[in-house]
């Protein structure tokens, strides 16, 4: 019998590992380095869409600004304070308030955690093969493949 690759039944989110960083290649990497997030989708053996379980501890943003060709995403905040940058300005965002960034919407955004505390979130989102990501701060473009993402510069070449 082959056994589950994921968890069946109940769990807490301590039961899912913890990964730190990000896959964002140099010079990019380190900005994300002290990001901590558990993939509760995953671990549910969830296929279509994925939840984050994230901590972001003081000084740290959740990636660089970015927009999604076709993945939706949505955010909660749970513990903390970040903020919310994006086109629209800065926005403070507290426990129990949350965000939402329609597919294709060119609205560069992220998360940072500028208060003394770690803040945790909830993101949620889609899995939409052929996604294509824009950093327009960045000389980078993510494009997602079955094994995750591959970045490149705008120009089209690789990193």
């Amino acid at each position: 019998m082959v056994a589950p690759t994921h968890i069946t039944g109940g769990f807490t989110a301590k039961d899912v590992p913890a990964r730190t960083g990000s896959g964002y290649p140099e010079p990019f990497r380190g900005q994300c380095a002290a990001r901590e997030k558990r993939a509760l989708g995953d671990a549910s053996g969830l296929a279509n869409f994925g939840v984050n379980l994230v901590r972001l501890p003081p000084g740290t943003p959740s990636a660089m600004r970015h927009w999604h060709s076709r993945e939706d995403e949505f955010i909660y905040v749970l513990e903390g304070e970040l903020v919310l940058e994006s086109d629209a300005g800065d926005q403070v965002l507290h426990p129990g308030m949350c965000a939402g960034f329609p597919a294709g919407e060119t609205n560069g955004h992220r998360l940072v955690n500028r208060s003394a505390k770690d803040a945790v979130y909830l993101e949620i989102g889609d899995r939409s093969f052929g996604d294509v990501v824009e950093y327009p701060d960045i000389d980078m473009r993510g494009h997602a493949r079955r094994a995750g993402f591959a970045f490149s510069r705008k120009d089209g070449t690789h990193y």
